[in-house]
């Protein structure tokens, strides 16, 4: 799965999309969707909420805010969500607005990047179409805000995201579910002991005879775009042609890399950390463990989140629903179903995996990721196109 694809959203609610995004309000309400005297909201059991498989067993209840504390949500709300994980998190909006009859999401969908363009577009010219943008990492975000194409969240939108680096400057954004960098290993051939605690020492470390990549992923060009930030053009570029000279194996996706992994035909690779997640939910005898650098760009912690876009005129609604994506019910889901780490304290990551507390990610702006261009320069100058 791509961090970043034209996947298109299929959903019932869509086939109520008839004319303009609103007019399909009008015809649900004249189908009874809606209770015009009050909402009766049914909040599903935890069960509801989470996934299945070896990592997920014996989990506590997660704490934080329950939907049941929050504000109903009530209205129509305009949404572009980025695609790739996109499809995950919708089916979250899905829930919500089961849950709440008076409810009703109207969803454009696209890669993150090309929505960021569209709403910075659309704001110029004072054709807003949008109300909230659910990006899939940080960069784009950071390029709306960059623009000037939100409008601050609440600060009760944001009390709960656990780490100051997860929200924007000014409250322009808020992150939701976070991915880490990590080294995916073989444990038959690796201990973690094996593997470097910075990514500049992989080129000459012996012990990791055969390494996997994924350069056309949008997870790594950010990451070779936060170690350009972090180090230089030059050293990024010097790694890259290294790195690259020692043998490490292309692969399309960083799914491929971590199944090599656990297959044996990789020592180990560079991913974020869910696509080990998965394969060892589904597979709990896979020899594969991950192991984590510290300080440095393979240790990057990016974010999906959500951006109030301005000029919306439902800027309360837009707060309400970000608080419902920071709920102990969605925090356990986006754990659970996509193995994201939590962006609240009272939920825990899965399978043992370290918290974001223990992990050692590096000081830099997320928003500093939207910086891209400099990034596919430099890999097609190494040898390493995207």
């Amino acid at each position: 799965m791509n961090d970043e694809k034209d996947n298109r959203v299929v959903s019932r609610r869509r086939t109520l999309q008839v004319g303009s995004a609103f007019g399909a309000a009008s015809l649900a309400g004249c189908l009874g969707f809606f209770d015009d005297d009050e909402q009766n909201a049914e909040i599903p059991s935890l069960s509801e909420f989470r996934g299945s498989g070896s990592l997920v067993e014996g989990r506590p209840a997660p704490g934080g805010t329950s939907i049941e504390d929050l504000p109903n949500l009530s209205g129509d709300l305009a949404l572009y969500i980025g695609g790739g994980e996109g499809g995950i998190y919708y089916e979250f909006v899905e829930m919500l607005q089961e849950i709440y009859p008076d409810f009703e999401v109207h969803p454009t969908d696209n890669t993150s990047s090309s929505l960021a363009q569209t709403i910075v577009e659309e704001v110029d010219s004072g054709a807003s179409q949008a109300d909230v943008f659910w990006s899939i990492d940080a960069s784009s975000l950071g390029f709306v805000a960059e623009n000037d194409a939100y409008e601050p969240l609440s600060d009760d939108a944001v009390e709960a995201v656990g780490n100051s680096q997860f929200v924007g400057d000014d409250n322009a954004w808020a992150g939701v579910a976070g991915r880490a960098r990590a080294v995916p290993y073989n444990t038959n051939e690796l201990s973690e002991s094996d593997v470097p605690n910075t990514v500049q020492d992989f080129p000459e470390t012996g012990a990791l005879q055969t390494m996997g990549w994924a350069p056309t992923y949008g997870a790594f060009k950010s990451f070779v775009t936060a170690m350009r930030l972090l180090r230089d053009d030059e050293v990024t570029r010097n790694w890259l042609s290294s790195m690259s000279e020692a043998g490490t194996e292309r692969f399309s996706n960083e799914y491929a890399v971590s199944e090599a992994v656990a297959n044996g035909s990789l020592s180990a690779g560079f991913a974020n950390h869910y696509y080990a997640m998965r394969v060892k939910n589904s597979r709990p005898d896979a020899p594969i463990d991950l192991a984590f650098t510290e300080g440095d760009a393979g240790a990057l912690i990016n974010v999906a989140g959500a951006l109030k876009v301005q000029g919306t005129q439902r800027g309360e609604l837009v707060d309400n629903f970000v608080r419902h994506l920071l709920s102990s019910e969605a925090q356990e889901y986006f754990a659970t179903i996509s193995f994201a780490y939590p962006m609240i304290a009272g939920v825990e990551p899965v399978g043992g995996l370290p918290t974001i507390d223990e992990l050692s990610p590096p000081d830099i702006d997320l928003a500093d990721l939207a910086d891209l261009e400099p990034t596919l320069e430099l890999m097609d100058d190494a040898g390493v196109s995207g």
